[in-house]
């Protein structure tokens, strides 16, 4: 029988190789310290959880919520965005709370699409950028990931050479997964170039309050004008971990704002009310819990630089994020990413997500996520040392391994 037409528009979910391999590897008794997946371990606030209770417990709680928010969670929102950029938001015209981020842009992507319509996703990406596109029936075109010179003149050919013109931009910054990050002069330049050409811009900021070394990321919308082509995307998930809660929220231009609400109220009903009441009672506390969870996703990524250098894997320290984007070890430059992270499943009991898995352009690097604590972390570069180093008389002749210099 022949595969669905917008299945059959979906690559083989890399991902799902390396979780295969690491469930038998974990059902034939191996300790998997597991890197891969970008799924905060560290508890939700206490505060948060008791909000939930309360409220869960109060009469009619129970029905159908708001499909674009509770009006609460909405000022919430509204609120943070003028405390934490100094953007004023109108909670009734400019707020949407979604289903966690990633619903948010595949539900903005079915309301604005047409067949055929192409947007700009840079490469490598996190997946529903380009793929909530596809599904609605638009086409890709790429442009770098990195915020430089080399973005803009991508942006440049795709307005001059792609037919249609494209609709709209892709932003992520602090990346996923590269963990680029972009300050207000770049994003200058992307509002006026949007502006100048005529395309909305679509802004992922789930890593917003994920930063190192005192320098919080900016919104887009912090440019002047911005809000007249850009919506922008932000999540609980990580800033107040909060992943399994699936709660975000998309802020910016009325009329993209008022196209997702309309698509929204078609499929869904809100999130169960007392996940919206306990998610604005977080974005209300005047000490975020965020300044914690930060501490240790820099001591962990301290942790992992350090002693996987001293392992033998040099690895950049990303400046925010909650992931590390490793170029392969020098020995392994001739293995593909998919390759080497099933080997370090199987030789070093060590899960990270295959470069590959986000765009052609990420092979040769994996994503490393910050999710454990720093001793299963420093075990995991004990197992790494031991694997680099009998590398040589065990895989010479599984894979091509680079001769030493």
């Amino acid at each position: 029988m022949d595969e669905f037409h917008k299945i059959k528009r979906l690559p083989p979910y890399v991902f799902e190789q390396v979780n295969r391999l690491k469930a038998a590897a974990r059902a034939g008794g191996a300790d998997i310290i597991d890197l891969g997946m970008g799924n905060p371990d560290l508890p939700t606030p206490a505060f948060i959880i008791e909000k939930l209770i309360e409220t869960v417990q109060k009469p009619r709680t129970n029905r159908y919520s708001a499909s674009k928010g509770i009006p609460g969670l909405r000022r919430a929102q509204a609120a943070y965005y003028e405390r934490r950029f100094g953007v004023k938001l109108d909670p009734e015209r400019h707020v949407v709370a979604t289903l966690g981020s990633k619903e948010g842009f595949a539900n903005m992507a079915q309301a604005i699409t047409a067949p055929g319509d192409v947007v700009l996703v840079p490469n490598p990406s996190y997946p529903i950028h380009a793929f909530g596109f596809l599904m609605a029936g638009g086409a890709i075109r790429h442009v770098p990931a990195e915020p430089g010179p080399e973005f803009f003149q991508a942006l440049e050919r795709a307005v001059h050479h792609s037919i249609p013109k494209p609709i709209a931009v892709i932003l992520c910054y602090p990346s996923n997964p590269t963990a680029h990050v972009a300050d207000l002069e770049f994003y200058r330049d992307v509002v006026a170039f949007a502006r100048r050409n005529d395309i909305f811009v679509l802004s992922d900021l789930a890593y917003a309050e994920i930063y190192f070394d005192d320098n919080p990321p900016p919104s887009v919308l912090q440019v002047p004008g911005a809000m007249d082509v850009t919506v922008e995307f932000t999540s609980l998930s990580k800033t107040f971990s909060m992943p399994g809660w699936r709660m975000g929220f998309a802020v910016g231009n009325e009329r993209l704002i008022a196209a997702l609400a309309r698509v929204k109220s078609y499929l869904d009903y809100g999130a169960f009310t007392p996940i919206q009441v306990a998610a604005a009672a977080a974005l209300n506390e005047e000490t975020s819990p965020a300044d914690e969870a930060r501490e240790i996703y820099k001591s962990r990524r301290d942790c992992l630089v350090e002693s996987f250098s001293r392992a033998g894997w040099d690895i950049p320290a990303p400046a925010a994020s909650m992931f590390v984007w490793a170029p392969l070890p020098e020995r392994f430059r001739g293995v593909s990413s998919l390759e080497f992270s099933k080997l370090l499943i199987e030789k070093a009991d060590i899960a990270v997500a295959p470069g590959i898995g986000f765009g052609e352009h990420g092979d040769g690097h994996v994503r490393i996520a910050l999710v454990e604590n720093e001793q299963r972390i420093r075990q995991a570069a004990r197992n790494l040392r031991r694997f680099l180093a009998t590398a040589d008389e065990t895989l010479h002749n599984v894979v091509p391994l680079k001769a030493n210099a």
